[in-house]
């Protein structure tokens, strides 16, 4: 009776064990460092400035050839996208400053509206912008009124991360942009 006793014992033991063993592996690991904590070695961040300079190169190609399809014309800017205004470069450029009001719709390559609502900011100052570079770029060479389709790489916008939402990780854009 007692060896029977000792049996069952040593089951329960092992069925507790079995139960703890299984609600640690289930449970959500907490990571050692927030992502903001990271800090990349000198070979990791020369191993991410090539896959950046990389899918630059890739995706500046693939744009090239996209334009090539097109039957609007587009220029390159010297800021690494392109816009479909030519000579806008040449044009009177606004200053830190100065103020702004705008919106723009954003795209994809294949022409869908990502997000229904324009973004839109009104009175803003040049050199406090809190916007996309090439944004900020082209509306500094635009008139009121005036409208541009820009074709921007991943790098210029959402970049490696995306925007959460619509945008996905290393996607190049179409933003069309009005300055009001």
């Amino acid at each position: 009776m007692i060896h029977i006793e000792e049996q069952i014992g040593k089951m329960k033991n092992l069925f507790y064990t079995f139960i703890l063993v299984l609600t640690a592996a289930c449970a959500k690991q907490t990571p050692v460092q927030q992502p903001a904590e990271l800090h990349l070695s000198e070979s990791e961040m020369e191993t991410s400035k090539n896959r950046t300079k990389d899918l630059n190169n890739l995706e500046r190609t693939q744009i090239e050839d996209w334009i090539k399809f097109q039957e609007v014309k587009y220029y390159p800017m010297g800021m690494n996208y392109w816009v479909n205004i030519q000579n806008l470069d040449q044009q009177p450029r606004k200053n830190n400053g100065e103020i702004v009001s705008y919106q723009y719709h954003i795209y994809d390559f294949d022409r869908v509206k990502l997000y229904e609502t324009p973004i839109a900011n009104k009175n803003v100052q040049f050199g406090r912008f809190k916007e996309l570079d090439a944004v900020e770029d082209v509306i500094r060479y635009l008139k009121k009124g005036e409208e541009a389709e820009i074709l921007v790489p991943s790098v210029l916008a959402y970049g490696t991360y995306g925007d959460s939402k619509k945008i996905t990780n290393d996607m190049p854009l179409i933003i069309k942009v009005k300055v009001l």
